[in-house]
């Protein structure tokens, strides 16, 4: 492998898990369009199928996530219960997913995988227009922005988290994301959470998840060891990154970007996988 392509996993690490622990996607929406792009395009990632993509971004995402996590943590943005209780049904769900994916042929993960990018361009289009819907929560609580002052009262509803997070938890095993495109969405729409609190929250899920279900590939065979070796820096430098541009901006130019980006890759992996 040589100099130039270590240094481009390099970069992919750290844009992926940039965008993704700002929008609380965890990154790999990035990385899997991105290792199977270079793929078919460089004899050295040749091996590097469907299954080896998923399984070696899940693994990344731990480290992007528990390095966003610890940033979240200092700034007193995470739910700590909250995201305990999503991670009871996403964690085995990740398994499930991981396990599943083996049975998928790769033209159709590349469609199926479109179809899902495609939908996680619409929700990120449409996040900062949802309101909170009103449903009966069985726990309530308080958050106080730093900073500011300013109060926001949210909660939860255990059987609308749990099955909202078990459908989280096995497209992150399935595709070799994090989850958070329908964990923050859940939170922000359902549960009122403040979009920081479910930004940082949804992160802290996404490390327990991630980890149950980069087990769950390692087990199947399913890492490239020096893929995930080279990536994993990057990762862990864009996890510090995001959560910073994210308690200083809003970071609104970088989601629409990341919109089409996503959009595009999507339509794409969409057409490749049907023809």
């Amino acid at each position: 492998m040589t100099v130039w392509l270590a240094l481009l996993l390099l970069l992919l690490g750290v844009v992926a898990s940039t965008i993704g622990s700002i929008v609380g996607l965890g990154g790999g929406v990035i990385i899997v369009p991105g290792l199977l792009f270079l793929s078919g395009l460089l004899p050295s990632l040749a091996g590097v199928t469907a299954q080896v993509a998923v399984g070696t971004s899940l693994l990344v995402v731990v480290f992007t996530a528990l390095s966003s996590t610890l940033s979240y943590m200092k700034q007193k943005r995470v739910d700590v219960k909250s995201g305990l209780l999503f991670f009871i049904a996403s964690g085995p769900a990740s398994m499930f997913g991981a396990w599943l994916n083996q049975h998928v042929t790769s033209e159709r993960f590349q469609g199926f995988f479109g179809l899902f990018l495609i939908l996680i361009a619409f929700l990120l289009s449409i996040r900062d227009r949802i309101r909170p819907r009103r449903v009966k929560w069985h726990v309530e609580r308080l958050y106080v922005e730093a900073g500011t002052g300013r109060e926001y009262r949210y909660g939860y509803n255990h059987w609308i988290a749990l099955a909202v997070s078990f459908v989280a938890g096995m497209m992150a095993g399935f595709f070799g994301i994090g989850g958070g495109a329908l964990m923050v969405p859940m939170m922000v729409i359902f549960f009122a959470f403040p979009p920081q609190l479910a930004t940082a929250t949804s992160m802290f899920t996404i490390l327990l998840t991630s980890s149950f279900g980069s087990l769950t590939h390692v087990f199947l065979g399913n890492i490239n060891w020096l893929v995930a070796l080279l990536l994993i820096p990057g990762a862990w430098a864009g996890g510090k990154l995001g959560s910073w541009i994210s308690s200083r901006m809003s970071g609104k130019a970088l989601i629409w970007f990341t919109r089409l980006a996503i959009a595009g890759v999507g339509l794409n992996l969409l057409i490749e996988g049907l023809w």
